[in-house]
């Protein structure tokens, strides 16, 4: 909706299918499940996903459940009680653009409540989610911290630290000082990886779920889990750390995995996204679960909005380049409808003010709006590499 500008699917009605209650003490079942008679637009299934999703427990943060993003941490809050930080910043996240869609269908109630809630939640994250160097991952159905310096095991999260910056909950200086944490302790760059979580669940008596069924350094269960490693580099560049950013992103990049020195140690193919790279001898640097279409989504995303900069909302092209320092630049051909733009990004490192132009006619405004002519426009961005985001 945010990109095509087109609300409409909002307004498709879409039926349910309903199952009995899970009986007490019973994690899941399984059964055919029935279709409901209730109809309802695709507007109102989002209202409800965000009521069930985003139940609060004693910290003022989202229930945890049996699993949030990492679905192996299954125990954690399992009793309904505990609770799970990272839901709470993507929630957050979430929130607040949904709230945009709510005003944006004259739902000014809810869009007041979006708003509300997302203010609870960024307030009770910074009162208690904060450990001291990094962000906590959730507490457990009776209170125990899960990603804290206190633990034995899990003692640090990515997750929670790169969705502070990413929600843009986190202050400045936290923000700085939990992707410096990531930086520190879950960068392997002996290994060309980035670690979900460390140290793995082993022997420690915390039990967090079948996560700890895994062997140490592989899967969620301390290895590199792909798809967080990505929003470990789009947290530095929102931070505007180009040099970090970019680090992560040729670590992760598989191409790097294919030349002749380590693809006997990657064992999968070079030119697909891996959900998951090992990280403990004797299998470090291993790929696994390869074509792994979550994480080849967040790297496009990665590259073409957060790097290249390339943004659209409805009919206006948002471009907030974050090239190295070393680019001249690069060229993109975007295509609009039937019309083609070819974009110039010049990386202008000898100075000069920002400037834009369209076919060849300098802009007064650094804002460009799509217009589907059929036609082929140029336009030309010249910035350097500190320059402040362009919109166009």
């Amino acid at each position: 909706v945010e990109v095509t500008g087109d609300r409409s699917v909002l307004n498709e009605a879409v039926g349910y299918i309903e199952g009995r209650p899970l009986n007490p003490g019973e994690e899941s079942y399984y059964d055919l499940p029935a279709r409901s008679a209730l109809v309802e637009s695709l507007y109102q299934h989002c209202q409800r996903a965000l009521g069930q999703a985003l139940q609060c427990g004693a910290h003022g943060l989202p229930l945890m459940g049996s699993g949030d993003w990492n679905d192996g941490m299954n125990r954690v809050g399992e009793q309904g009680l505990g609770e799970s930080v990272w839901l709470g910043f993507f929630g957050h996240h979430v929130l607040q653009a949904f709230g945009r869609v709510a005003q944006r269908q004259g739902d000014w109630h809810f869009a007041e409540h979006c708003a509300k809630q997302a203010a609870a939640l960024s307030s009770n994250l910074e009162a208690h989610a904060w450990d001291g160097g990094w962000y906590r991952r959730a507490w457990f159905d009776d209170g125990q911290l899960l990603g804290s310096a206190t633990n034995q095991e899990c003692r640090i999260d990515s997750l929670s630290q790169s969705w502070a910056v990413l929600s843009g909950v986190a202050s400045a200086d936290r923000a700085r000082t939990a992707m410096s944490a990531v930086d520190r302790l879950l960068v392997r760059r002996d290994l060309g990886l980035v670690q979900l979580l460390d140290p793995p669940f082993d022997q420690g008596t915390l039990d967090p779920g079948y996560i700890k069924g895994y062997v140490p350094g592989v899967r969620e269960n301390g290895g590199q889990y792909t798809h967080a490693a990505i929003w470990a580099s789009m947290a530095f560049a929102q931070l505007g750390d180009r040099a970090k950013a970019w680090e992560l992103l040729r670590l992760i990049n598989p191409v790097g995995q294919g030349s002749t020195a380590l693809i006997d140690t990657y064992k999968v193919e070079p030119y697909v996204m891996a959900a998951d790279v090992y990280a403990v001898a004797p299998h470090a640097g291993r790929g696994g679960w390869s074509w792994y279409t979550g994480s080849a989504g967040w790297m496009y995303r990665l590259i073409v909005e957060s790097l290249l900069g390339l943004q659209r909302t409805g009919d206006t092209l948002h471009i907030r380049p974050l090239l190295p320092t070393d680019w001249p630049g690069y060229t993109v051909h975007y295509r609009f409808g039937a019309t083609d733009y070819r974009i110039e990004v010049r990386n202008n490192v000898s100075g000069g003010e920002l400037s834009l132009s369209l076919d060849g006619q300098p802009l007064a405004v650094n804002t460009l709006h799509l217009v589907d002519d059929a036609g082929l426009h140029q336009v030309i961005v010249q910035c350097q590499p500190s320059t402040q985001p362009v919109d166009l």
